[in-house]
């Protein structure tokens, strides 16, 4: 049998033709996206300096999307941060602590520090006592003890505007454990994880 004289598929063979000018791009074309890439929300500067892990962040972002105007007051804290923030607290009501957290050995230590130095009443004296406790204390017990220290937990500014459907909203949040609006009688909103 004789060899073909058909050509084979173009790009093929020897004598391969030159692209006609026609086709060859005038300009680069833009890189292609990755699937959803065009849909990816944009960054939250203030979410994403919440340092909040990854189920308390995506909240956070969705709870954004439905009220753009919401703001954040804290995310995840160090054991000096931690104790900061309740001290804020402990200065307007010296029970704040056995009024917020649930019952726990570490529980009791803060809350028996509070009533053993009935003498530290400004938030740095507080702040500080209380650090005391959690430097002693174990990672475990730190991590059963406040959501924040895992950044499993975030604050809301509370507002009056749209108080209401706020609430839901975060009431509502894939993977919520906890939503208090009053923490020892003193009105914050705090959603963990």
């Amino acid at each position: 049998m004789a060899a073909s004289a058909v050509p084979g598929p173009l790009g093929l063979g020897e004598n391969k033709p030159a692209p006609d000018a026609g086709t060859l791009a005038l300009t680069e074309s833009p890189a292609p996206q990755a699937a959803g890439a065009a849909d990816a929300p944009e960054t939250d500067a203030q979410i994403e300096g919440l340092d909040l892990s990854s189920t308390a962040k995506a909240a956070a972002y969705a709870l954004k999307k439905a009220h753009p105007t919401v703001s954040f007051t804290s995310g995840r804290r160090d054991k000096a941060d931690q104790a900061r923030a309740m001290a804020s607290n402990v200065v307007k009501n010296r029970k704040w602590i056995e009024e917020t957290y649930a019952k726990s050995d570490l529980r009791t230590t803060c809350q028996d520090w509070v009533d053993a130095n009935p003498d530290k009443k400004t938030q740095a004296e507080i702040a500080e006592g209380l650090l005391s406790v959690f430097n002693s204390a174990s990672d475990a017990d730190l991590g059963k003890f406040s959501k924040h220290l895992s950044g499993d937990a975030f604050d809301v500014q509370p507002v009056d505007k749209d108080a209401d459907a706020i609430k839901k909203t975060i009431r509502g949040l894939t993977g919520l454990d906890k939503f208090l609006d009053t923490e020892g009688g003193l009105v914050r909103w705090h959603a963990q994880f």
